[in-house]
């Protein structure tokens, strides 16, 4: 089986996400996988060894400042006539399947083309009636037709009734989780992680709270430094994920990978979704009413402040691995759903009280 696996490349949860189908993908003999990555400079990636001899497009990308989506310059930013051309000159007529992660090019020239596609995304999950915050009818658009596919199945911290997977947490996380006991959050650090906020402001509002250490994860920093109780260090996935596992809790965006991750490692979590990004005020949105993070609309030390002093996390068990889907794949019966979402939902465990949260939830959008 010959698969071209197309990944949105502006945020590093799809390729997270696409690094855990990588791993399982390759253990499988017989599938061949080509990966195609859109939404960012070629030298904006970074520790992709997993996907070997990737190709990149230059794609879609949407531009943000201060951590806010601007839609004037998104469209400036973009050029529609490149990607004309390259949905054009995209080959998938030697693939059986194209898979597909929020990657418009590969999604438009399989259906172009006539090839089947298959979505496996969070974005695809907000094609079903789940928990929505602030969504537009530009929004409505975007999630339909920014990378159509013949076939979907969304992922999400929850099905809500419809065809959709939980999120599957690296093997590195689950078998490390328990080295920093609750009793020593105290003594770590707080891991920062807030790419679409200005380092200038990060720095500003972290350098108040000086009796707490910081480990800051940003794109512009290119080396690590120090300055006095913040420690910033560029973007890499093994460090990112040792600091995270050595952390006492985590402030970000709301980006849906980043999330799971806090909550498979039980680690509180306060989110800043980035604004007029439906996505990420739906995930917040979500989280907060289930009781899995605090929510602060501002970046400022005083909201920070007050996380600190009552930060708590919630623990939630997620599949490790994503063998039996890659099992499901090969068999290409792509339309039928169910018995690989039970299959995967069977992994799931959540503590009792976010059982009732998810019923009452679940019945709020239903």
């Amino acid at each position: 089986m010959k698969i071209l696996y197309g990944v949105q490349g502006t945020g590093n949860g799809h390729i997270t996400r696409a690094r855990h189908m990588a791993e399982s993908l390759a253990n499988d003999e017989s599938i061949s996988v080509d990966y195609l990555f859109s939404g960012r400079q070629y030298n904006g990636y970074f520790d992709m060894q997993v996907f070997n001899n990737y190709t990149t497009k230059r794609g879609f990308t949407f531009i943000t400042e201060r951590g806010q989506v601007k839609h004037a310059k998104t469209i400036l930013n973009n050029n529609p006539l490149e990607f004309l051309k390259d949905v054009t000159n995209c080959d998938v007529s030697k693939y059986d399947l194209v898979i597909n992660d929020f990657e418009p090019v590969s999604a438009w020239a399989a259906r172009k083309k006539g090839v089947p596609s298959l979505s496996i995304s969070h974005q695809a999950a907000f094609l079903h009636q789940v928990p929505k915050k602030d969504q537009g009818l530009i929004d409505k658009i975007i999630t339909k037709y920014f990378a159509p596919t013949t076939y979907s199945l969304g992922t999400h911290w929850y099905h809500f009734g419809h065809s959709i997977i939980p999120p599957v947490i690296s093997k590195e996380l689950t078998s490390n989780r328990h080295i920093h006991s609750v009793s020593k959050t105290s003594q770590l650090p707080i891991l920062v992680y807030l790419p679409f906020e200005s380092m200038a402001d990060i720095e500003e509002q972290l350098l108040i709270l000086s009796d707490e250490d910081f480990v800051c994860y940003h794109p512009q920093v290119k080396h690590h430094k120090k300055v006095k109780n913040i420690s910033f260090k560029p973007l890499s996935n093994t460090q990112f994920k040792k600091d995270l596992i050595a952390s006492a809790g985590v402030i970000s965006n709301c980006g849906f990978e980043l999330s799971t991750e806090c909550l498979s490692l039980g680690k509180p979590l306060l989110v800043k979704p980035l604004r007029k990004q439906y996505e990420q005020l739906s995930n917040a949105y979500t989280l907060k009413q289930l009781g899995l993070c605090e929510l602060i609309v501002d970046l400022n030390a005083e909201d920070i402040d007050d996380w600190l002093q009552q930060k708590q996390g919630v623990k939630v068990d997620f599949p490790t691995n994503c063998d039996s889907l890659v099992k499901w794949i090969k068999q290409g019966h792509w339309q039928k759903t169910d018995d690989i979402c039970a299959t995967l939902w069977k992994q799931v465990h959540f503590p009792n009280l976010i059982k009732n949260r998810l019923d009452y939830l679940t019945n709020g959008v239903s």
